[in-house]
């Protein structure tokens, strides 16, 4: 793509999906048939799931912190952390993984939009979320509780909740010149939306190594492992 070169005035915003991770081995949450352990992932991941059986949960996003934390950021990682720290406040990094590994990789400025999957928060009160890598999966284990008596979850924006940081989400958005969606299937809203929402105004451009099912918003896809294409990409 000969015409990606970043400009002195670019903003570029980049929104990262499962494919980054699953480069460096992080398995997706569901298996072919959208079962994990034999159960829907609607049975583990929705407010329902919480107050229906909140052991299942923690046992649930135990098996996920203990399978990222097994992970190494790779070459993608590291080429986002790298322009990041050219172009600074210049480029906004959106991702929809839950895994640290963009901030293990080098990148300093990170908006989770579905949540932080080694941190934690109460389901009661407004005490802010905490880093939290304990693994509450070995019953009779009790689960953990907050102060205020509330029982602590993980800090995950579950199905039927609404995504983090939208208001800056979008306003990034707005002013940004190039969209760079990377290993993201474009199936999950609102993040299959911001490729319309930006290319009112800015380039559009896709990574991963299948097309998306919103190709039509781009005017560029590049198909290929994330980890192979933006080094040579952002070089």
């Amino acid at each position: 793509m000969s015409d990606f070169k970043l400009t002195p005035t670019d903003r570029l915003f980049i929104l990262t999906g499962a494919g980054v991770s699953a480069e460096s081995g992080v398995p997706t949450f569901r298996d072919a048939n959208g079962l994990w352990c034999n159960h829907r992932i609607e049975d583990v991941a929705t407010p329902v799931a919480w107050r229906r059986d909140p052991q299942l949960v923690w046992r649930f996003y135990s098996m996920r912190r203990r399978d990222a934390a097994k992970s190494q950021p790779n070459p993608a990682h590291l080429a986002i952390a790298a322009v990041q720290r050219k172009l600074q406040d210049r480029l906004f990094l959106c991702t929809q993984n839950v895994d640290d590994l963009h901030e293990r990789g080098g990148s300093s400025r990170v908006v989770h939009m579905h949540g932080e999957l080694f941190k934690s928060r109460c389901d009661s009160c407004s005490r802010p979320p905490f880093e939290d890598a304990q693994l509450y999966d070995e019953p009779p284990a009790a689960l953990p509780r907050c102060e205020c008596g509330g029982q602590i979850r993980p800090h995950i924006c579950w199905f039927g909740e609404i995504p983090y940081d939208m208001d800056e989400i979008y306003a990034a958005l707005d002013h940004c010149t190039i969209f760079l969606a990377i290993g993201t299937s474009g199936t999950v809203e609102p993040a299959a939306s911001f490729a319309a929402h930006a290319g009112r105004h800015a380039k559009t451009c896709y990574v991963g190594p299948e097309p998306p099912v919103n190709l039509r918003l781009f005017h560029h896809c590049l198909l290929g492992k994330a980890g192979e294409i933006l080094p040579d990409l952002f070089r």
